[in-house]
């Protein structure tokens, strides 16, 4: 297996459709051949902690037992960053506490976890908020931070403004779609540095968001989210046909860790 570094990034709430034509930025990578965009459906329950879960260890909510965003626990699951740690990578984490609560400890104690370097947790490295309204400029920051500092081996990158926006005001609403041009200008900013310093990049979402200013239910609004991937292990291969549940999978085998996860093979090279 060859060994490559991956970074993930999370953009909380984003539906597909607002993906697809507000992302110019990830769209020019497409139209060069260089990036490729999927179309994934999120699983069920279309809620934020259930599909964190789902996203890091491939498992679906129903079987993770993390079913609504009030189950407070340690995950049951092993995720990304357990295998990539089990196999002697470097882990770190830009992201909301709930996932500081999955796989690091829980609950959450900002005096104790907002700043995490341990080398014995799953999360070696990380800069965790827990304000919705964190802005996402702060989170990327966190994000450049951990990479300069550690290089770790797989980084997860969650902003949360979108979902936020979406909270507020709705899918139709300028707010919403323009959050997720203000990600993708500060994607913009990060993305050549990430492939020069050879990272594979995988962008996408939980799930997405409804006019009820919402998700939790149905709605291909709620359930179709992007899949951007970026870097020489992509294949660009239009009809392969990824899961939200192979993304573990996939992510380990870019990393070239043991996993016993789903995965997409026709995504990879």
């Amino acid at each position: 297996m060859m060994k490559r570094k991956v970074i993930l990034v999370l953009l909380d709430g984003l539906n597909f459709e607002v993906a697809r034509h507000a992302l110019g930025h990830l769209q020019a990578w497409c139209g060069a051949g260089r990036a490729a965009l999927y179309k994934l459906q999120c699983e069920l329950p279309a809620l934020s902690r259930p599909l964190y879960e789902c996203v890091l260890t491939g498992v679906p909510p129903i079987e993770s037992g993390i079913v609504h965003n009030d189950v407070t626990r340690l995950s049951k699951e092993r995720s990304i960053f357990h295998y990539a740690r089990e196999d002697g990578r470097t882990t770190a984490a830009a992201a909301y506490h709930w996932v500081s609560e999955l796989y690091n400890r829980s609950p959450f104690d900002a005096t104790r976890d907002r700043h995490t370097d341990d080398p014995a947790l799953p999360i070696q490295h990380g800069h965790f908020y827990y304000a919705d309204h964190y802005p996402d400029s702060h989170l990327f920051a966190d994000a450049q931070s951990l990479l300069v500092r550690h290089a770790p081996d797989f980084l997860l990158v969650h902003p949360m403004n979108i979902d936020d926006a979406g909270h507020q005001y709705g899918l139709d609403s300028p707010q919403y779609r323009n959050a997720a041009r203000r990600a993708d200008v500060i994607l913009a900013d990060c993305l050549q540095g990430w492939i020069d310093a050879g990272y594979q990049v995988l962008v996408t979402a939980d799930h997405g968001m409804n006019n009820d200013r919402s998700h939790n239910g149905l709605l291909s609004e709620e359930r179709e989210v992007p899949l951007f991937v970026v870097g020489n292990a992509f294949s660009l291969d239009a009809s392969a046909q990824p899961r939200q549940t192979d993304l573990c999978g996939t992510v380990c085998e870019l990393l070239g860790v043991p996993h016993d996860k789903p995965f997409c093979r026709e995504l990879l090279t």
